[in-house]
């Protein structure tokens, strides 16, 4: 990109889809950001091709989504060209399974992109069910969402009713993916690849305690990350 060029920011989702909240609060948080932000809906992802160009990537709420393929397409393009990706809800579960699929191959992962039906042995109703309200989280130490928050112990906001079965969640625990935050019943509800300059999924949704100019952390790291990836595509190549 161009040194004047602005930071593009993929929004991959069904704008509107199930009615998520998150959407209209994304809308308005994005009219304020240094950025240039497009809508991309799952069903125009078949190939990377219409993500060229984007300097990161966010998978926001609102599975399940009409391109649950899609969805792994741009999770993947993410995760193997060093891309700033976010996850936030369904954006979180895609992130999992993907990695599960695509670097760990396990067997129950295998295909759930294309059949939706494969993937409801996976699904299970979480415990507790949040409905826009906040819930006790404790994050790793030294993980990357701590170094966000400064902290270990923080409260967020849910708005979901159904979780990925730990047992699956904790098989695809492996490698450079590792889960960073739990809830008060044990249950994963974020995770980060190490060795990636910014890539994390989260079961809460940041988006729902944040307004424009006033935007949760986990989104100010986010977009700071988008924009320094800009910058370094941005930087001329040396001279020799």
């Amino acid at each position: 990109m161009s040194v004047s060029a602005r930071p593009r920011l993929a929004l991959v989702g069904d704008r509107g889809n199930h009615d998520e909240p998150s959407h209209p609060k994304i809308d308005a948080m994005r009219e304020q950001w240094d950025l240039t932000t497009e809508w991309i809906p799952t069903t125009d992802i078949h190939d990377v091709s219409v993500l060229d160009g984007f300097d990161g990537i966010w998978v926001v709420p609102g599975a399940p989504y009409f391109n649950q393929k899609g969805v792994h397409v741009a999770v993947r393009h993410a995760r193997e060209n060093g891309l700033p990706f976010l996850g936030t809800c369904g954006g979180f579960f895609s992130a999992l399974i993907e990695h599960a699929q695509n670097v760990l191959h396990l067997p129950e992962a295998a295909g759930v992109d294309e059949d939706p039906e494969k993937l409801m042995p996976l699904v299970t109703p979480l415990k507790c069910s949040f409905r826009g309200e906040k819930a006790p989280l404790t994050v790793m130490e030294n993980s990357r969402l701590a170094g966000i928050y400064g902290t270990t112990e923080v409260e967020e906001i849910f708005h979901c009713d159904y979780g990925l079965t730990d047992t699956f969640m904790n098989a695809a625990n492996q490698g450079s993916l590792r889960l960073s935050a739990w809830d008060s019943d044990g249950a994963p509800r974020a995770l980060e690849i190490t060795g990636h300059p910014f890539f994390l999924g989260s079961l809460f949704q940041p988006e729902l305690s944040s307004a424009p100019g006033s935007e949760h952390k986990i989104l100010k790291a986010f977009l700071a990350a988008v924009s320094a990836k800009a910058d370094t595509d941005a930087l001329p190549m040396p001279t020799t």
